[in-house]
């Protein structure tokens, strides 16, 4: 066992890094924005500017591979992100990495990464590091280095808790879902509550809020964003994308959506984020689909974003939506589904994706109704608005399901990858 001091000596601090400017698919760990970074023989520990702890990887035969990594949301959530062969990963998700959080249906492609020896073991790291780091004489590092020393042990676990639950008082509790589409950005998004509640609860949702549908007013968003903004503080520089929450921000309408975007985009000051191509991510609702002003998605195609909308279909099959507890039928859903894809050959700055569960025990009549919508409605494969499978709490038998879902992407007309729940 070495001492403190013997594992000091070992310690590589470097207060400010630059990572990659832009999101891309790749089949190594990348690392984006601006961070400072510590060097164990063991492990390499990422921090953002403030000094949160952002990301721990191993650098030894112990951890479980060096393409995989921890990484921390400002909600205080750990993910782990997995590489679970890269052939597999990109052809399920379109990424190469599937970021794992402890939900039943996320355990779809393998064990709970955190219930591993070589996980555990990586937290107890961070901790005698940060044990290391208040023993550490300071005196004798670079001011910088010395600074960002300090930075980091103010952020302590206790900190960092009432920091999650800081984030979830301003925008009005948890984000207990984010939009699949948020992969394109590694989930690295600033949540702004535009609306609250939903207009459908349907009883197989495991995160509806089961409150009617409101509007939150524009003061109200406004101070909301300057809240933001101060939370954030210097770590602003590493986001340059938007999530408008809750579950059908869609449905909100035209003006508080531009506001809330326009608004975020000037008190962020998302233009001068560390990351280029800002993105803007938001639910909507076959109903909210449907009833949407034309004039709104011209509008949205002006902002200074690139916006995905993942609407809600769940299935093309009116048996199925009455097993889900889903108040449509199958006319509404081919309406929104043809509306998708109108706009999505229409503005070049808006892409609307959909969304459909899978999982054991729905009507036979439930995958056909998609591969209807997908396939037999497109004349040929657009690359354009994605198609994403989300299981169901009872998935059944996992490779019967992962076979059935490879079917249906072969035959699809649309990309298609599995959805798995992130929270933040």
């Amino acid at each position: 066992m070495t001492s403190p001091s013997e594992r000091n000596q070992k310690l590589s601090i470097t207060p400010e890094k630059q990572g990659a400017l832009e999101y891309i698919k790749i089949s190594y760990p990348l690392r984006y924005g601006r961070y400072g970074e510590i060097r164990t023989p063991a492990h390499i520990f990422e921090f953002q500017p403030n000094g949160e702890i952002r990301t721990i990887a191993g650098r030894t035969g112990g951890w479980l591979t060096s393409a995989e990594w921890l990484k921390r949301t400002a909600g205080n959530d750990w993910q782990y992100f997995s590489a679970g062969g890269y052939a597999g990963a990109l052809n399920y998700t379109g990424e190469y990495y599937v970021p794992c959080l402890p939900y039943q249906t996320n355990a779809l492609f393998g064990t709970d990464a955190f219930e591993r020896q070589e996980v555990v073991e990586t937290f107890s790291a961070w901790h005698r590091l940060r044990r290391d780091l208040q023993q550490l004489d300071t005196t004798r590092l670079a001011e910088k280095q010395s600074a960002f020393v300090q930075r980091i042990l103010e952020m302590n676990p206790q900190t960092l808790e009432h920091r999650g639950r800081r984030l979830h008082e301003i925008i009005g509790g948890p984000v207990t879902v984010l939009p699949p589409d948020c992969r394109h950005v590694e989930y690295d998004v600033i949540p702004v509550a535009i609306s609250k509640g939903c207009l459908y609860n349907c009883r197989f949702c495991r995160v509806k809020s089961g409150r009617g549908f409101s509007v939150h007013p524009q003061q109200a968003v406004e101070a909301q964003l300057y809240e933001l903004a101060q939370f954030y503080g210097a770590n602003r520089i590493n986001y340059n994308s938007i999530f408008l929450g809750q579950h059908d921000a869609l449905h909100a309408g035209a003006d508080p959506i531009l506001f809330a975007a326009r608004r975020a985009w000037d008190i962020l000051e998302i233009g001068q984020s560390a990351m280029k191509d800002p993105r803007l991510f938001l639910f909507g609702s076959v109903d909210s689909m449907l009833a949407a002003d034309p004039r709104l998605f011209a509008a949205v195609n002006e902002l200074p974003f690139y916006t995905y909308i993942n609407i809600g279909l769940e299935s093309g099959d009116t048996a199925t939506l009455s097993t889900l507890g889903k108040p449509l039928n199958a006319e509404k859903v081919t309406a929104a589904f043809d509306r998708m894809i109108e706009i999505n050959q229409q503005y070049d700055r808006v892409e609307v994706t959909a969304n459909f569960v899978i999982g054991a025990d729905l009507p036979e009549s439930h995958l056909p109704s998609i591969l209807e919508l997908t396939r037999s409605r497109l004349a040929h494969f657009y690359p354009k608005g994605a198609v994403y499978l989300s299981p169901l709490e009872h998935i059944g038998d996992k490779n019967r399901l992962l076979t059935r879902f490879n079917e249906l992407k072969t035959r699809c007309r649309l990309p298609a990858y599995i959805y798995l729940i992130q929270r933040l």
